[in-house]
């Protein structure tokens, strides 16, 4: 079956795409060489440092903009640095650091004296007083920075807890990932996208340690040479690397305690030698926990629900209960070799297998119109095992070529990743204590994704800078469930194979403008999508097999003015698409407990979207934003009646028409004193939807808003403290009513050792404000829950670094579409 949409083509705009994407990689179009920062460090009695560490600070507050490092001759070089007053300062093991005098950036280039650096008394580590600390959450022109590695918070967590407590960023009781309250949001992880979406991303997130995530970056309006994917905008998961010389690693371990108990542990190693690195991490964590999850509903006839007083014709009130525990095995190794002075190859290969084993009990009453009535009790044990192990790996390549305009680059990546599901499941129903149905399930998935992508960067003047590039991926998903009963006979209605291909042809033009004032960014995308899903068995009323072909283009455009060294301001405008996860489209269902079950439908099309920012910032500190968005065929998830008379209800994903969204955010980060530093954050949004679902029409929305508010202390001594609060208001989406929820977290750290280990307490959600309310209704159902975990827990954790210390600069990459950021960011 093809399901027609009105931007279906022929094979004739693939052709188009890829000759776009030869042109990017082959026609200089577009660049830009802002003004650039350059110097050398020296020792007082003369002779070069090299591998001395140099920082970019911002003369008003000495934040950190950029770090470098010195080559072997003891320069530095920082491209493309923005206008503005600024502060040079350089370090190295066993010199005491120094600071040059306040200059400006006023568009043309500027040459530091250089920097002289007397030799430590002692040891760098007991003689330098660092003045600044990278704060736990930056905020820059296009995406806020969220620096996990340090943070006394999310030692011993994992990285969904992590994001959990950023600002801008909430997960819902299905665990599906909000940005400033919408969902559709891609994660990547070191630049390769997730295939995974809900809880399915979610379990992957809490199998990931905090302590392997060096930050993560909240980008809500991305230019053209990201993937088009994610209306929201893209959540990037960037892992820790060592950049220590010699032979050197980190070792860490944690203990945490609600009423259960929280294991992590790690190790990694790193080798690095002149042109050559090697490095290797593993990691291993077994957490345990409970889900709570209480659900009353009303089943009302076709109209009923309207009228005054009407009673459901049935109630039911479930109590469900599901220890969970959690096993995960990570590891990655890889490798960096510099073919010459500019040419560098590597190779990375990484695992991560997470075991999750569900005890789950679920006592359900049902009732009449009143609860004087009841017709049915029973209680039903749901046991699920699931094994997901996986494997990625990439090869990349970069290649740089310096003229009189500036470097030139080339860069390669191939990536190749599977993913295993293997799930086991056993739901037994008892009736006065005896066993009555009995529902065994076998699921095997297998996902493999391929990719091969191309950029291409070269400045045309000292202005203008153009990129360009192509991508080719390739998503084939193989998901084979069979249930039976207690004899072992087939339940031929819900077992069933469903194969999905996916294949996707992407080209991307970017073009850079800066002036003094002004900076001018535009770009256009074009991406092609061939997809198909089929099934060996199908359910009655369900199509078989569908198959879609579609085009598209996705613009983007950004305008900067500054003003003065004081006033910026910034527009955006970009075009993106969210498509249907392999298991949103998988039509077979599968079960959630005794009465819900869960479906993919194969009607679900892409959501697009235009998004509109407007941002103005003061003393490059405090900004406010606005912003606007409107999505064709949003996507939604529903929980619906299975049919007319059912008890039993289905969980699945639809399109509505329309979503407008508007929003406003503002950010103030504050120095209280030396000691105590504060960012703070705010999002006010309206989100509204408009469509039709299950008989009911919607044309709702609500403004609402989150708080957060995060504190670093430094006490001195080697101890450092950090608080963490935020706040969700009362959030009407979709058909979702979301009561206020919010938590505080807090935690203290201190340093041993010469800094070579760390030591932290934390407890999380202190006053167990966490738990979600809410209330989902349609014409003729009308569905309440109250969900919580054991998110209350204390953590403790320890941190050694062992071997050489003296840090070398890295020229390994991000591979997928995240090496812009590491340009614009300064990152490593």
């Amino acid at each position: 079956m093809k399901l027609p949409l009105p931007y279906v083509t022929s094979l004739g705009p693939r052709v188009a795409l890829l000759l776009l994407a030869g042109l990017a990689t082959h026609r200089s179009v577009q660049a830009q060489n802002a003004a650039t920062v350059s110097g050398s460090v020296r020792s007082a009695a003369g002779p070069a440092i090299d591998y001395a560490t140099v920082t970019l600070h911002r003369a008003a507050d000495s934040a950190v903009v950029k770090t470098e490092f010195s080559d072997d001759k003891g320069a530095f070089r920082f491209e493309q640095a923005a206008a503005g007053q600024y502060l040079i300062s350089a370090s190295q093991l066993g010199f005491v650091r120094q600071w040059s005098q306040p200059f400006e950036m006023a568009g043309a280039s500027v040459q530091v004296p250089a920097l002289s650096l007397p030799v430590s008394a002692t040891t760098q580590l007991k003689e330098v007083k660092v003045t600044g600390q990278r704060p736990t959450f930056e905020r820059e022109a296009d995406r806020t920075i969220v620096n996990v590695e340090g943070s006394t918070l999310a030692a011993g967590n994992t990285a969904l807890e992590v994001l959990r407590r950023s600002p801008n960023v909430t997960v819902d009781n299905s665990d599906n990932i909000a940005l400033r309250g919408r969902q559709g949001v891609m994660v990547l992880i070191d630049g390769r996208r997730m295939p995974m979406t809900g809880q399915e991303l979610a379990d992957y997130l809490r199998a990931l340690p905090a302590e392997q995530v060096k930050n993560i970056e909240l980008i809500t309006n991305p230019p053209a040479k990201y993937e088009a994917a994610g209306s929201a905008g893209i959540i990037s998961i960037n892992l820790k690397k060592d950049q220590r010389l010699g032979t050197n690693g980190t070792f860490t371990g944690s203990y945490g305690r609600s009423i259960y108990n929280k294991f992590n542990t790690g190790l990694s190693l790193n080798h690095r030698r002149k042109g050559v690195n090697v490095f290797g991490s593993l990691n291993a964590s077994d957490r345990e926990g409970i889900a709570k999850l209480d659900i009353t509903r009303n089943f009302y006839r076709e109209g009923d629900r309207a009228t005054p007083g009407a009673l459901p014709f049935r109630i039911t009130e479930q109590q469900n209960r599901s220890p969970i525990e959690l096993r995960s095995l990570s590891w990655k190794g890889g490798l960096d070799y510099n073919l010459g002075e500019r040419t560098v190859i590597g190779g990375v290969v990484s695992g991560l297998t997470n075991r999750v084993v569900q005890d789950g009990t679920n006592f359900t009453t049902i009732y009449g119109p009143t609860r004087a009535q009841q017709t049915d009790r029973f209680r039903a044990d749901n046991f699920r095992n699931s094994t997901n192990p996986n494997f990625a790996g990439n090869l990349n390549f970069r290649h740089t070529f310096k003229d009189s305009l500036g470097l030139r680059e080339l860069t390669a990546d191939a990536d190749f990743a599977r993913y295993i599901t293997d799930r086991r499941q056993e739901l037994r129903i008892f009736r006065d204590n005896q066993l009555g149905e009995v529902t065994l399930g076998d699921q095997d998935g297998r996902l493999t994704i391929q990719s091969a992508k191309v950029d291409y960067v070269q400045p045309l003047s000292k202005a203008l800078r153009f990129e360009g590039g192509g991508k080719v991926s390739h998503v084939y998903s193989d998901n084979n469930v069979v249930f039976t009963d207690g004899e072992g006979n087939i339940d031929l209605g819900r077992t069933n194979r469903f194969r999905y291909d996916e294949k996707i042809y992407a080209g991307y033009v970017n073009f850079n403008y800066k002036t003094d004032k002004y900076t001018l960014q535009g770009g256009l995308r074009a991406e092609g999508t061939d997809a198909e899903g089929k099934q060996e068995v199908i359910q009655e009323g369900v199509d078989p097999d569908f198959e879609r072909n579609y085009f598209q283009l996705f613009p983007s455009a950004a305008l900067k003015r500054a003003f003065s060294d004081k006033h910026e301001t910034s527009l955006s405008l970009s075009r993106r698409i969210d498509r249907p996860s392999y298991g949103q489209l998988n039509p077979f269902r599968v079960i959630i407990d005794a009465n819900t079950r869960g479906e993919g439908n194969p009607e679900l099309l892409p959501q697009t979207s235009y998004n509109l920012e407007l941002t103005h910032t003061f003393k490059q500190k405090y900004s406010a934003g606005l912003s606007y968005s409107i999505t064709d065929n949003p996507m939604v998830g529903v929980v619906r009646p299975e049919s007319a008379t059912s008890v039993n209800v289905v969980s699945t994903s639809n399109n509505l028409d329309k979503q407008y969204y508007y929003a406003l955010t503002l950010t103030a980060p504050v120095e209280i004193a030396k000691w105590w530093n504060m960012y703070n954050n705010a999002v006010f949004y309206y989100s509204r939807f408009k469509g039709n679902l299950v008989g009911t029409n919607l044309n709702a929305g609500r403004m609402t808003y989150t708080l957060s508010s995060n504190h670093n202390f430094l006490i001195g001594k080697g101890w450092s403290a950090e608080l963490n609060g935020n706040y969700q208001a009362r959030e009407l989406y979709g058909f979702l009513d979301v009561q206020p929820l919010g938590q505080v977290a807090a935690g203290v750290q201190k340093s041993l050792w010469d800094k070579k280990a760390n030591l932290k307490l934390s407890v999380a959600d202190i006053f167990f404000t966490s738990p979600v309310r809410a209330t989902s209704a349609y014409a003729n159902y009308v569905e309440n829950f109250y969900q919580r975990q054991d998110s209350r827990q204390a953590t403790l954790s320890f941190t050694y670094r062992f071997g050489n210390d003296k840090v070398a600069p890295t020229k390994r990459r991000q591979s997928g579409a995240e090496d812009e950021k590491r340009r614009a960011g300064g990152g490593s």
